[in-house]
Parts: C-alpha cells; sequence; structure tokens
C-alpha cells in the first residue's frame, strides 16, 4: 500500500540525500518525491510517497526520519483527512480534425492545452492520483509522445 508522508526539514545541502539514503539504505522505494521550499526559504517541506506493507513498516520509516538531525517534524497523511495533488506535462499527437475532441477532454480534468505545434499538443493538467490515471487513459487514446509528472503534493483540511 502507498503511503504519503510530510516532511519538514531545514533547507540545508545534503540533506535531500540523507533522507533518500534512509529509505534506500532500509530497502524502501521512494514512489513519489516532491520538495520545495516553504513560505521561510530556511525550510524546506517534502511530501515522499512510499511502499508500506504494514503498519510496522510505515512506523519504523517516521521513526528513523525523526531520528535525522535536520527533520523538523514528520506528518503522516495515511490516516489523516487531507487533499493530494500531482501535476503533469505530456506531449500529446492530435491531428487539427481531432482539435475539438481533445479540447473537450479537458472540461472534466483540471487541465489545459498549452501549446499546439505541428500534430502535438502540450497538455498540462492537477488532480489526484485517480484522476490523473482517468486523463491519461483518454489521452493515449490520441498518444503521449512524453509524460513528466511532479510526484504527489498533499496538505491536511
Amino acid at each position: 500500500m502507498r503511503h504519503t508522508i510530510s516532511v519538514l526539514v531545514e533547507n540545508k545541502f545534503g540533506v535531500l540525500a540523507r533522507v533518500a539514503s534512509l529509505f534506500s539504505a532500509r530497502g524502501y522505494n521512494i514512489a513519489s518525491l516532491a520538495v520545495s521550499e516553504t513560505l521561510d526559504p530556511a525550510i524546506s517541506y517534502m511530501t515522499i510517497v512510499v511502499e508500506a506493507e504494514n503498519e510496522k513498516i510505515l512506523e519504523q520509516i517516521n521513526k528513523q526520519l525523526n531520528k535525522l538531525i535536520d527533520v523538523i517534524s514528520v506528518t503522516d497523511f495515511t490516516k489523516k483527512d487531507h487533499l493530494d495533488r500531482e501535476l503533469i506535462l505530456a506531449k500529446v499527437k492530435f491531428a487539427f480534425k481531432e482539435k475539438e475532441k481533445l479540447e473537450a477532454i479537458f472540461k472534466k480534468y483540471v487541465g489545459k492545452i498549452i501549446q499546439y505545434k505541428g500534430n502535438t499538443a502540450i497538455i498540462e493538467a492537477v488532480g489526484d492520483q485517480a484522476k490523473i490515471k482517468q486523463l491519461l487513459t483518454e489521452l493515449n487514446k490520441f498518444g503521449v509522445k512524453e509524460l513528466v509528472r511532479t510526484g504527489r503534493i498533499a496538505i491536511t483540511h
């Protein structure tokens, strides 16, 4: 099962490497990782999605993260009421006659077509993982040439 964890850390050189090595040293795979500064440039916010088979593994991850000196706080969103989102950019093949059909897809999703160039459209979309998966299924009918994803970010209600 995938779990979303947020970690507030001091914005210092090497902190990301220490957090990543904590996971790799214990054989845990990071499925998604998003990092950015907070309102305070001395603090960064990490959102980590990790595969953990049971609560014991998740508890161990949280304890290990809290032991790192540059970690300010750890929040496990597994049992908390929260919102999560992901951003994608994609290059999609299309024929000009399919332009309306492609545009119609975005009436169901939070997204837009940023650019048309030749037989390619570049799109951006934001949503939870299920919505992004649905959107990609629809876009695959046109042919996705390239896809870039931010990884999940999350916040409590």
